[in-house]
């Protein structure tokens, strides 16, 4: 591997974590909350710490995939215990477990949160805590990207930090490395923008309302409320959320094709189409249940289970209720859409729509040629294109070892914390998949301080591994990614 271009890597890296505590320090200003000292020495703290690998290693600008892949597992891992600081310096969150723990949930946008009282924690920190997610979101390392010198390998990079689903899909923005990025910036920092004026429109101060879009369009759920979204209980607030929520999980590359008018491709894109049926059919049943069993009215049925179904479908985690207290025909729906996620190329996590679309069209091909049409050769089709093989292998391979890592996962958790299986398996799915609230003591209502810390540890792991979507976490523990 290229050790002096890592090092440069990881240098802007560094730079770009410390000068994004710019907007927490001006919170902490207009607040004036206490928290100031704490986000200021820990900018100053990590930017010492970033110039001079910054400075030192500007001119080494060869990355291999080897080199990528490395990045993108142990860059998280750094910047979030950098980002830890402020929390750690200020006492909110004084353990350093729990100061990571937080951090690594907040960039991989998974929202799982070790604060046990949110609301006593300052403006400043939590802005800063709300804005890993805007960082996070598209990726951490893509903004990197921008900052890089041109060719220096940004797509390698970008490759080792994005769902294997992208590969199936095959869309591109733009040949330029840096121009791709910067158009996935805009795009996503629109949607932010959108959000924020239309919660501001309906009342919601400016800080919440920032802090929401953030968690919105990220698909990531910190709330500066201990009551999530349900803290407002305003129809309006939620039903802008549903929207963005199903925005952010929408592929990106869509929203590029509509500003060009080019609906064509929008039309024919078969993940997306699959992504509003699923949306459709998943809503409007958990809604009957709550309807049918008098949890609520009609509208409100409609309401609150359209909310719950596109926040864990889309791997966001905002409530607006307590969903445990719902029928268990309900739960067990919303317990099915956490192993599904939303589209590939989107700020979501989990196993994605196009994974279940070639398992699913794979296994009718299989049948019909088996029984129906043995001598036939049957291709499995997205977007209107046949699609390889090797694609649909790696569509299995991809859903096998999700599977297994909750399986295993689970395993753990219960010789760990010795914990309830249910519990235990929820905390591996919520984070696995980066959702963020699960079930039993993990549920909406609960949070993840009573794990022990090894537990934390193992589930910050699983968070880094479901975001950077498998393969890129765990291909570091082959022997051979470390030889010559």
């Amino acid at each position: 591997m290229h050790l002096f271009s890592i090092l440069h890597v990881f240098g802007t890296l560094f730079l770009v974590t410390g000068f994004s505590l710019t907007l927490p320090l001006i919170c902490s200003l207009i607040y004036a909350e206490g928290d100031f000292f704490s986000l200021l020495i820990s900018a100053i703290l990590i930017l010492i710490l970033g110039l001079p690998l910054w400075w030192r290693y500007r001119k080494h600008h060869n990355l291999g995939i080897k080199d990528g892949i490395f990045i993108a597992a142990f860059g998280w891992v750094v910047v979030s215990a950098l980002s830890a600081l402020p929390f750690i310096i200020h006492g909110s969150i004084p353990s350093f477990t729990d100061a990571f723990f937080e951090m690594m949930s907040g960039y991989t946008t998974s929202g799982a949160t070790i604060l046990t009282d949110i609301e006593v924690v300052p403006h400043g920190l939590l802005f800063w805590r709300s804005q890993t997610h805007l960082l996070g979101g598209m990726g951490f390392l893509t903004l990197t990207v921008i900052f890089l010198p041109h060719g220096m390998g940004g797509l390698r990079i970008f490759r080792a930090e994005s769902s294997p689903g992208q590969v199936i899909t095959k869309e591109k923005f733009h040949a330029r490395n840096r121009d791709t990025m910067v158009r996935l910036w805009m795009i996503y920092m629109g949607l932010n923008l959108a959000e924020t004026l239309l919660l501001c429109f309906g009342g919601m101060s400016v800080f919440d309302s920032l802090c929401h879009a953030f968690g919105t369009v990220s698909t990531s759920g910190y709330s500066p409320w201990n009551a999530s979204i349900g803290h407002y209980n305003n129809a309006y607030f939620d039903w802008i959320i549903i929207l963005f929520m199903f925005l952010g999980g929408m592929t990106f590359v869509l929203f590029y094709q509509m500003m060009r008018g080019d609906w064509q491709s929008v039309r024919i894109n078969t993940e997306f189409r699959w992504y509003v049926a699923l949306m459709l059919f998943l809503c409007g049943m958990v809604s009957w249940i709550l309807w049918r069993e008098n949890t609520y009215g009609l509208m409100d049925a409609i309401r609150y289970g359209t909310f719950q179904v596109t926040s864990l479908l889309t791997t966001t985690g905002f409530t607006t209720a307590d969903y445990e207290r719902w029928p268990q025909a309900a739960q067990m729906f919303l317990y099915a859409v956490c192993f599904i996620g939303a589209c590939a190329g989107s700020t979501t996590s989990g196993i994605k729509i196009v994974h279940y679309v070639v398992l699913c069209k794979f296994m009718a091909a299989a049948i019909k040629k088996i029984f129906f049409q043995p001598m036939s050769v049957i291709s499995v089709r997205l977007n209107q294109r046949p699609v390889d093989e090797s694609i649909i292998y790696l569509s299995v391979c991809y859903f096998i070892v999700n599977i297994f890592m909750v399986l295993a996962g689970g395993c753990v958790m219960v010789l760990t914390d010795d914990m309830d299986y249910v519990t235990a398996m929820s905390s591996v799915i919520a984070t696995l998949m980066n959702i963020g609230p699960g079930f039993g003591a993990i549920g909406p209502s609960e949070n993840y301080a009573f794990i022990s810390d090894a537990g934390k540890w193992f589930l910050s792991w699983n968070m880094l591994v479901g975001r950077l979507e498998m393969f890129s976490a765990l291909v570091i523990f082959y022997p051979s990614f470390w030889k010559k």
